[in-house]
């Protein structure tokens, strides 16, 4: 038992890579110059990783779920509508609650798409619907590369988020190269799945670039004199607070609608996820250099929390009798 625990209290070391450069980032930030051409490589390294993203997205897979539409529509009702209704809410409580200067990231949080590796990952481990989890997990990462910008553009026009002007510019930063991966994924899908250990190397290390660049933009601007420790702490029970209400949502539609328990599980772990993949490289397009870096903060809380709870949740939902499993 002991073993188990520690085991779901086990840090995501990505994550604690991703901290890491923000922390270098802190001490030894880009300037002048040499910021110029980092913002450059960081732009050829986010179009690089929504070309891989393009290339690895199945659509076989995403066909085989398309029956289960009714499940899909709920992921996506869940990631595109009840989170960003609850992060606006989030911050328009009074500021001793919620700081004001976390609130463009938090709906930032609630604009992204679902994750893929690790929804399908719990999906699985807890005994669900791991065909209709692949297909949702992702529809949510196609629509989140138009969805995503133009969310956050409407949600954040009053704080400076995304103009109108420059929002066709981000959408064709991230979906030109994501639709060019998929364009041509017949040729290179084979090539991709074959040397996809290299290739997630490379897609985290560009996700590492991008949040050194974020964050040395944070520093330079001075926005973390603007943050204490009591903005991050209570930045932690919102997270917590927000992952829980999703997590309490998802499962009671899900069994109000009369989903099968496999489904349900679907529903809930893809429901429930942001992905940090997408999100990173999202907030260096959508953002200044100086907002990208605390935009970030909020995800990157949320995404440990995420999972560290779903892995306990997975856990109980398998070891569910299997007469549950089938009946329901």
């Amino acid at each position: 038992m002991s073993q188990g625990w520690r085991a779901r209290l086990r840090p995501d070391w990505y994550l604690v890579l991703i901290i890491a450069m923000a922390a270098l980032a802190a001490v030894l930030p880009a300037r002048g110059q040499a910021a110029d051409v980092l913002g450059w490589i960081t732009k050829f390294a986010i179009a690089m990783v929504f070309f891989l993203h393009g290339a690895r997205l199945s659509r076989e897979a995403v066909v085989r779920g398309l029956a289960h539409w009714r499940l899909h529509l709920l992921v996506l009702a869940s990631t595109f509508g009840l989170f960003p209704l609850l992060t606006l809410g989030i911050v328009a409580l009074p500021a001793w609650i919620t700081p004001p200067e976390l609130s463009a990231g938090l709906v930032f949080l609630g604009c992204l798409p679902s994750t893929i590796q690790s929804s399908i990952a719990f999906v699985s481990v807890a005994r669900g619907n791991v065909p209709a989890a692949v297909a949702s997990a992702s529809a949510s990462n196609l629509l989140g590369v138009f969805l995503t910008p133009l969310l956050v553009g409407v949600l954040l026009h009053a704080e400076g988020g995304v103009s109108g002007s420059s929002f066709w510019a981000i959408v064709i930063q991230l979906l030109v190269p994501f639709m060019a991966g998929q364009a041509l994924r017949p040729w290179i899908g084979e090539w991709v799945r074959a040397n996809n250990g290299v290739l997630s190397k490379l897609d985290r290390g560009s996700i590492l670039l991008v949040v050194y660049t974020a964050f040395s933009g944070a520093v330079v601007e001075g926005v973390w004199s603007k943050l204490s420790a009591l903005d991050l702490g209570r930045l932690l029970v919102i997270c917590l607070v927000l992952l829980g209400a999703v997590l309490a949502l998802t499962a009671l539609a899900a069994r109000s609608l009369g989903f099968a328990k496999e489904d349900e599980i679907a529903i809930v772990f893809c429901g429930s996820k942001k992905s940090l993949a997408s999100g990173a490289p999202m907030a260096a397009a959508i953002f200044s250099p100086a907002a990208a870096g605390v935009a970030l903060i909020p995800l990157m809380i949320f995404h440990q929390i995420q999972l560290m709870a779903c892995a306990a949740i997975a856990q109980r939902y398998a070891q569910r009798p299997d007469t549950d499993a089938q009946s329901g």
